[in-house]
């Protein structure tokens, strides 16, 4: 019999209708069907257009057609948001006449773009180098682009606004929840009555709304994150007849997209050079920014308990005093002296203001008027009871008007305009002191300028003493100390003048940014605020102590920077960041496995070791946490943040103090309620660490449907009731082998947890535990295992990446 040749059956098997392949076009023409495994791509590859499952676990049968970036991934448009494929037969089809369309199986459209008004000549569809996708002919028509149906995500080029042409209008609306892109609940929008201003808002509940402002030329008023990102974007706002738009590019080699979430937060990404995802900024950044929380004429505050609270502006009062008193803001603030239409109003100018409300404005469109013109045009009208420039650009230009009460204002330190509102003029009171005032005032105003003068010059005098003398006391202090201090000069080039691009993180002191010297190292600059907390004595304490540890599982670090008031640290940079970043991070702690988890947990253990007993120093850390745990390239631990650290000669190994410091969560009750501490309360610390990094959640911000407890008291829960196995994530168990270890590693964490430090071992026993098979002692009763044993100290509280640090709290 004859051998059927070989390429007979390939040829078969190729022709089968079973068989596909995945293809990645560049460009779709009506030959082609994008089908589900198909992807069509940008010509530089950053941005794909695919079919995705949102939900892999609850409904990965549910496929949306979707454009996302692809390293790092995120989903940035979606054509069915509302109208989920169900399965893997669903696919888009363009049409000859210039028509796309999604289909099921079953031929059934789901989706479609706009109906193109004429036949198209040879249509195309392709994702340009923006992301835009982009349906065209050859007559380089536009037929239909994403750009004009946005969801959720403002990418480079995209609008916000309305075209009063043709009605089109641009804006975004929020996914469900993270894991259903369903139209939301906010929504994003150019509100056009009066001077056209950007509002967020949430459906069915207008008490949910943030005005983001008006335009000044610059930025919207009500947004201070755009005058910060002033050197990374270029802001562009249109406003014409026919349209009025808002939108941005970048000014340097930047990535980023601007999303509104799913709990109504306007959150700006920014890639980093590592090509991850960062926060760079959110709105509303505080209570304040919500919609005239304070009522008429009153400005909103943030005071020192981080909570909102109103005041009336200077020349008003409450409307009532009885329900100001009992409500924050109730009724909103009055004139203390009436305007009078018939005689002389005046205007008084508030610097640094948020601009009112718009939505009752009239305005200069063509930006022609003087302040001057806009002052006479509002003292005519008895109506006018404010004005303000349009346009803050090259000393200020054009007018805007309001009729009505001032709603939805705030003061900035450094933001704002200016805006001039009309007062009611006391005649009587200030005719006879008017000369004798102008007088006086010169006078003083001469004063104060020579005041200022020499208080600056003295500053600066005093900030480079300052600088020197804080030098000076860190190498007398310790001779033993050879730290390099490197020049300011450095730094800034380093880290490219501290620029969003190169940011890593915020800690309990300030922010940390990534750096590379003029050798090609890599460095990490933890720049400390002036009203951080750390003073003098802790820069000092962190620069001695660290400076002095060498151990693989402690940070390194490197050097130091002191100018004037300018301190910052310089360590060895992680390119991993911190243990916080992947253990509580669904996604990425899927990347850390038993044996990466046992392995931090272990070189945790033998740092805390190191600091405790066998450095030259007997050091206690005091604020040991996730965030202060940072994970080299191997992801090594290594403990970091020394500034809270206290540091014992000889035997001694226990203090108290009256500034308890640290952070709630990690500390132990003595610590917490007596400001007691001593080695054992680190393992206090360390032992709630091991439980987070086994069960992936935190101490104090974990629920549980059933109880009341934080993680402490849901894993004794569970302890007790001989039900260890649940403590840890399902993914650990996978491995049958390492579950002993994990329950080992349970065992030791509630020795360490213990109520009361004597019961609790020391670092050196704990190694061992880990380090050997032998039979373990029972544990007792861990400390402050329900969420109600802590105080609320909010009044003291700075933030922390993920937690709450103590900064000052006096102990009892």
């Amino acid at each position: 019999m004859r051998k059927i040749p070989s390429l007979f059956w390939v040829s078969l098997f190729l022709l089968s209708p079973s068989f596909s392949v995945a293809l990645d076009y560049s460009v779709i023409t009506p030959r082609d069907s994008l089908k589900d495994g198909d992807t069509l791509s940008s010509t530089d590859h950053v941005f794909q257009l695919g079919f995705f499952s949102f939900d892999q676990e609850e409904q990965p049968q549910h496929r949306f057609l979707c454009l996302w970036y692809k390293q790092p991934f995120a989903v940035v448009w979606v054509a069915n948001r509302n109208n989920p494929l169900y399965g893997t037969s669903g696919f888009l089809n363009l049409s000859a006449r210039g028509d796309l369309q999604l289909f099921d199986g079953e031929h059934r459209a789901l989706w479609s773009s706009s109906k193109s008004t004429r036949p198209a000549k040879n249509p195309y569809l392709k994702i340009n180098c923006t992301g835009n996708l982009l349906l065209g002919d050859e007559e380089e028509a536009v037929l239909w682009q994403s750009f004009d149906d946005p969801m959720n995500t403002i990418l480079a080029g995209m609008k916000l606004g309305k075209n009063f042409k043709t009605q089109q209008e641009w804006s975004l609306t929020s996914w469900k929840t993270l894991k259903d892109p369903s139209t939301g609940e906010y929504t994003l929008s150019l509100d056009t009555r009066g001077l056209p201003q950007l509002i967020l808002r949430k459906k069915g509940d207008p008490s949910y709304s943030y005005r983001l402002g008006s335009w000044n030329g610059l930025s919207f008023t009500g947004a201070p994150a755009m005058g910060r990102e002033n050197t990374l974007f270029n802001y562009k706002f249109t406003s014409s007849a026919q349209e009025v738009n808002y939108s941005w590019t970048p000014r340097r080699d930047i990535v980023s997209r601007l999303v509104l979430n799913n709990t109504g937060k306007l959150q700006r990404f920014i890639q980093s050079k590592q090509h991850e995802w960062f926060l760079a900024n959110t709105a509303p950044e505080d209570e304040c920014d919500y919609y005239s929380i304070c009522g008429a004429y009153a400005v909103c505050g943030i005071n020192s308990q981080n909570t909102p609270s109103c005041s009336c502006l200077q020349g008003f009062k409450p409307k009532s005093g009885r329900k100001w008193n009992i409500s924050r803001g109730a009724g909103g603030c009055v004139h203390e002296v009436p305007t009078n239409c018939g005689k002389k109003d005046i205007f008084v100018r508030f610097p640094g203001m948020k601009l009112p409300d718009t939505s009752w404005s009239w305005y200069d469109s063509r930006n022609a008027m003087t302040l001057e013109d806009c002052k006479i045009k509002c003292s005519s009208n008895c109506s006018c009871t404010a004005y303000a420039n349009t346009d803050i650009r090259d000393g200020g230009k054009g007018c805007l008007l309001w009729f009505g009460d001032l709603l939805d204002m705030r003061e900035y330190a450094s933001f704002g305009q200016d805006v001039y509102i009309r007062m009611g003029f006391a005649q009587k009171e200030f005719k006879g002191r008017e000369k004798v005032g102008m007088v006086v005032g010169s006078v003083l105003g001469i004063t104060f300028v020579l005041v200022i003068v020499f208080a600056c010059y003295r500053k600066k005098i005093m900030k480079r003493y300052h600088g020197e003398s804080l030098i000076k006391g860190i190498r007398e202090e310790d001779m033993d100390v050879d730290l390099p201090i490197l020049d300011i000069k450095t730094i800034y080039m380093a880290t490219d003048d501290f620029s969003y691009i190169n940011f890593l993180g915020r800690g309990g002191f300030g922010p940390v940014y990534k750096g590379k010297l003029e050798d090609g190292q890599e460095i990490a600059v933890k720049r400390l605020c002036e009203n951080s907390g750390q003073g003098v004595v802790e820069f000092k304490n962190e620069v001695k102590l660290i400076a002095k540890l060498q151990h693989r599982n402690l940070v390194r670090l490197l050097g130091c920077c002191i100018q004037g008031e300018e301190r910052m640290l310089i360590y060895e940079y992680m390119p991993n960041k911190s243990l916080d970043f992947f253990i509580f991070d669904e996604r990425r702690r899927r990347e850390l496995d038993w044996k990466k988890r046992s392995n931090i947990i272990y070189g945790i253990a033998r740092g805390l070791l190191y600091l405790h007993q066998d450095s030259r120093l007997r050091i206690i850390h005091r604020d040991l946490k996730a965030g202060n745990v940072l994970l080299d390239n191997d992801m090594n631990p290594k403990i970091s943040d020394f500034g809270l650290a206290k540091s014992f000669g000889g035997d001694q190994s226990e203090s108290s103090t009256n500034r308890v410091v640290g952070t709630y969560g990690y500390m132990p009750p003595e610590y917490a309620i007596d400001g007691h501490f001593s080695v054992k309360s680190d393992v206090f610390s360390f032992g709630v660490l091991v439980l987070e990094i086994i069960t992936g959640k935190t101490n104090r911000g974990f629920h549980h449907a059933d109880h009341d407890l934080n993680l402490l008291g849901h894993v004794w829960k569970l302890w007790v009731e001989d039900r260890a196995i649940e403590v840890p994530e399902e993914d650990l168990l996978e491995e049958t082998c390492v579950v002993s270890e994990i329950l080992r590693c349970i065992h030791v964490a509630l020795l360490c947890v213990q109520q009361k430090p004597e019961d609790r071992p020391n670092m050196a026993s704990v190694v061992l535990m880990f380090g050997s098979d032998g039979s373990l002692p029972d544990p007792k009763q861990p400390g402050f295992f329900t969420n109600r044993n802590v105080p609320d100290v909010s009044s003291s509280l700075s933030r922390s990446v993920n937690l709450v640090s103590i900064t000052m709290i006096q102990g009892r």
